[in-house]
């Protein structure tokens, strides 16, 4: 039994959601999403509630349940709430700036990076004085953002070391002892 499956979706004000064949639409105020559901699972939508159905007992379609039912409900908080992420930059000289959709990464390599983010995602930079610059991005959409924010850091993962390279606020790294002094 698919606890999660099982537990209905309300749909907030504002927010539209149209299934046509298997393909469920939601547009919201910060933008639509469209999912294609699997044939083995229904979604139905009454009212301001949305329920996921599944038409046997199998493990497949059990899994699907629950996927399909999480996949909605990050469709239906993206477009009325949206997803926000905020990396750091650990190290000394690394900077980040942005100018409209490209992304300048300075991480210690002999080049900077110029990253191209996709249009759905809008990015700032932040850098005090004294703290490790920001990048912060937010989307409606929770897979893409989720993507790209992976995509940042796999440019320069952290070190166990020193804890250099990029990280999510608030990530705990797991630190190494460095090499001990011999006697």
């Amino acid at each position: 039994m698919s606890r999660i499956g099982n537990a209905p979706i309300t749909i907030p004000q504002g927010v539209e959601v149209k299934v046509e064949n298997g393909l469920v639409t939601v547009k919201g105020p910060k933008g639509e999403l469209t999912q294609q559901v699997d044939e083995a699972i229904t979604v139905e939508v009454e009212g301001s509630e949305i329920n996921v159905k599944r038409h046997t007992e199998e493990i497949p379609h059990k899994a699907k349940h629950g996927l399909y039912r999480s996949l909605i409900n990050n469709m239906v908080v993206g477009v009325s709430e949206g997803y926000k992420t905020v990396q750091e930059l650990v190290g000394v000289g690394y900077r980040a700036t942005n100018q409209g959709q490209n992304l300048e990464l300075s991480l210690g390599f002999s080049h900077n990076i110029v990253f191209q983010l996709p249009n759905e995602i809008k990015v700032t930079t932040e850098s005090e004085r004294g703290k490790n610059p920001k990048v912060i991005l937010e989307s409606h959409d929770k897979q893409l953002i989720g993507h790209v924010a992976a995509k940042i850091r796999s440019m320069r993962k952290p070190e166990p070391y020193k804890g250099k390279g990029i990280k999510f606020a608030g990530e705990q790294l797991r630190r190494k002892a460095g090499k001990s002094a011999s006697k």
